[in-house]
């Protein structure tokens, strides 16, 4: 990943709407969700939807495609994947050491629909 796309991408996420539309869809996986949904979803309207929307297509960070009377917009997960390969492609050169990766946090266990956590 270039410099410029790093700050498109940084720049795309750097909004709480936006935040929130990509980590919902990042949430929902590759199908995406209808825009519709999407607005219900985050009480958003359609007008600001739409904006923030486009906004994260033009960083490549979704998807969209027409299916029926709808566009759904899904997420572009490798662009966060070459994001975080750019961040961290020089990690610990100045200390002559090797990074190990940091342990993922521990998620709790996944709560099926229905039930209490």
């Amino acid at each position: 990943m270039k410099t410029a796309d790093t700050i498109k991408v940084l720049s795309a996420l750097a909004q709480e709407s936006r935040l929130a539309i990509f980590r919902l869809l990042v949430e929902q996986g590759p199908e995406g969700l209808p825009v519709g949904m999407i607005g219900e979803r985050l009480g958003l309207p359609n007008a600001t939807l739409s904006f923030h929307l486009k906004e994260l297509l033009h960083a490549g960070l979704v998807t969209s495609r027409q299916s029926g009377r709808f566009i759904y917009y899904a997420p572009v997960i490798s662009a966060i994947d070459e994001l975080v390969d750019y961040l961290t492609e020089n990690c610990c050169v100045g200390s002559g050491g090797t990074c190990a990766p940091a342990p993922a946090a521990k998620r709790p266990a996944a709560v099926k629909r229905g039930t209490k956590a």
